[in-house]
């Protein structure tokens, strides 16, 4: 309702009910007995007010737009508040809705809508998209009507075979449908910026929304949570305090423990337990020397990047992706396919020499890595922690390595900085309620935001009950952040603790192993109120862990698959499942 509503109706009714006498706006010949004539007098009398007092201006009607979005890392929220604001001065009134808020059938009452959702793992849609995704993709989902306007834009990443899947089946399914589409898919890479802006802008321009907002007076739009002055195209440059190995030299994995001093950052980089930190990774020297070998260039030419001219060296080594083939790449090379896993410099030892302008135009630009933050602010104040496992692997006979993984832990200095940015978390957060029970389910480096839930926890004295699941593949070399979780243990902070180690024994024991064998227990924790986390790998560990929960609560309440499915369904929607997976 518009806020001038109310006030509108007071003016009204004062005029008809005023006992002064009354402007005589009706003609002395209108049929009306003399009770009708003082009511109608009186309420052209109020609307003439109101319109004096306006200056005689009509208020044109938005048109309403839903924006909706499903986002895994964040990326497809932040855009859909970009939409909201751009939608004002276009003539619109846009809602933000979450696509698992909304059923398939809901989209029959809607005349204009945009979708922006991302793809993650292999070709599935986000945690909160799954179930609309699920019912849009069934065989006997409803026809939509063709008044339903529509467009979607898609976050993904051109180095997975699923390359934006799921965006690309939700266009195809809405068109086929029923729906109208008024500008055409946009399935966009790492580097979506311009791409999203070119969507955008065709969305708004097209024919059905500029007709759908005609005669509409623009509206700035505020942003309810202004712009952070540090982000993905801003970072703030963090400096290093520590990097202390935490896997022992027997493992067969490398993980790290980074800490980050924030001083100076002020409020900008905020951060709460369960948000992630973007970091901005430096290409290995010696990579980069390889790579300009292999293409027979020096270093020293000058290119230009979208934002100028620069060195190819200096672009090599900060600003592109050394690894990565693309259909970019192969279109700039004019090669019509790669070998599978190839990476860039293995295709360019196929081409021979070629100019640096080429070369640069092959590479799509380098990405910020996201990490969860190991660390509670309440307990390192002014520090953001993370952990990190080096990415390690032979391709070709080469020695390959991760950029941002072995940048942090093994290039970069004690007191070098570091360009990075917080990365909030729209759900995947401690429980508000400190009374609530907590499971945490995170192996490996899934560890990471459950060392700042517990910090948190404790800092806040919640009194609800902490339950975490760990695991690895041995227990003297891989047990991380072993000494604290100890301690929690022993002080009460950790009421359980379930270690799976899958190389100790004959058989080998993972997280959602006991997660079945202790059921019961678990099940009568869910019955309390508990949260259940997971923290890890998306399409194997988190699976797992899903199928042994699902098998958990069918048994608990004696019910088939589909009602376990509901009943888990019914914890996501209260907040109560939540998943960081990648």
């Amino acid at each position: 309702m518009n806020a001038q509503t109310p006030l509108i109706a007071d003016a009204i009714q004062d005029a008809m009910t005023a006992t002064e006498p009354q402007i005589e706006l009706l003609p002395a010949d209108a049929p009306f007995d003399d009770e009708q004539r003082q009511w109608l007098n009186g309420l052209l009398t109020g609307l003439s007010a109101i319109a004096a007092a306006s200056g005689g201006e009509e208020t044109a009607v938005l048109t309403p737009l839903k924006v909706l979005y499903g986002s895994q890392s964040g990326n497809c929220e932040m855009l859909s508040k970009d939409l909201r604001k751009a939608a004002g001065p276009h003539g619109f009134e846009a809602e933000l809705i979450v696509l698992d808020d909304l059923t398939p059938a809901d989209l029959a009452t809607i005349e204009h809508a945009v979708i922006v959702v991302s793809t993650f793992g292999e070709g599935e849609p986000p945690d909160n998209a799954a179930k609309f995704y699920g019912a849009l993709m069934a065989g006997d989902c409803a026809p939509l009507p063709a008044a339903l306007n529509f467009s979607v834009c898609g976050l993904g990443d051109t180095s997975y075979a699923d390359f934006n899947k799921c965006a690309i089946d939700i266009d195809a399914r809405l068109g086929e449908l029923g729906a109208t589409r008024v500008a055409d898919l946009v399935t966009c890479d790492l580097d979506f910026d311009d791409d999203y802006a070119a969507w955008k802008e065709s969305v708004f321009t097209s024919e059905a929304f500029e007709t759908a907002s005609a005669g509409a007076a623009p509206v700035a739009v505020t942003d309810d949570e202004p712009a952070p002055m540090f982000d993905k195209n801003r970072p703030f440059m963090a400096s290093l305090i520590a990097c202390d190995r935490l896997s022992g030299d027997d493992s067969a994995k490398i993980v790290n423990h980074i800490e980050l001093s924030l001083a100076g950052g002020g409020v900008d980089l905020d951060y709460a337990a369960g948000d992630a930190l973007g970091v901005w990774p430096v290409n290995c020297a010696g990579e980069v020397s390889e790579m300009l070998q292999t293409a027979g260039l020096t270093g020293k030419e000058t290119i230009t990047l979208k934002t100028g001219p620069a060195s190819l060296r200096a672009a090599l080594t900060t600003r592109l992706d050394l690894a990565t083939v693309t259909p970019k790449t192969l279109a700039a090379l004019g090669l019509d396919a790669a070998p599978e896993g190839a990476e860039v410099l293995d295709v360019l030892k196929t081409t021979g020499d070629i100019e640096a302008q080429t070369l640069v135009d092959a590479l799509r630009p380098l990405q910020p890595r996201l990490y969860s933050i190991s660390s509670s602010p309440k307990a390192h104040p002014g520090e953001v922690h993370l952990t990190v496992g080096e990415v390690h692997y032979d391709l070709n006979d080469r020695a390959c390595k991760g950029v941002a993984s072995t940048y942090l832990g093994d290039r970069l200095n004690d007191g070098g900085m570091v360009g990075v940015y917080v990365q909030k978390s729209a759900h995947f957060h401690p429980p508000a309620d400190d009374t609530k029970p907590l499971i945490m389910i995170g192996p490996g480096t899934g560890i990471a935001p459950f060392r700042a839930f517990l910090e948190e926890r404790e800092a806040r004295g919640a009194t609800g009950k902490n339950w975490l699941f760990f695991g690895d593949q041995h227990a003297a070399c891989d047990y991380l952040y072993g000494d604290s979780i100890e301690k929690w243990t022993e002080s009460g902070l950790l009421n359980e603790l379930s270690l799976a180690w899958s190389r100790d024994g004959a058989d080998k024991v993972y997280v959602q192993t006991i997660l079945e064998q202790r059921g019961d227990e678990v099940f009568a924790w869910l019955e309390e109120g508990a949260a259940i986390y997971i923290c890890g790998d998306a399409s194997r560990m988190a699976a797992d862990v899903e199928k042994a929960l699902l098998a958990v609560i069918a048994k608990g309440k004696a019910c088939d698959a589909e009602g376990a499915q509901a009943y888990l369904d019914q914890m996501s929607s209260d907040g109560r499942y939540q998943r960081d997976v990648y």
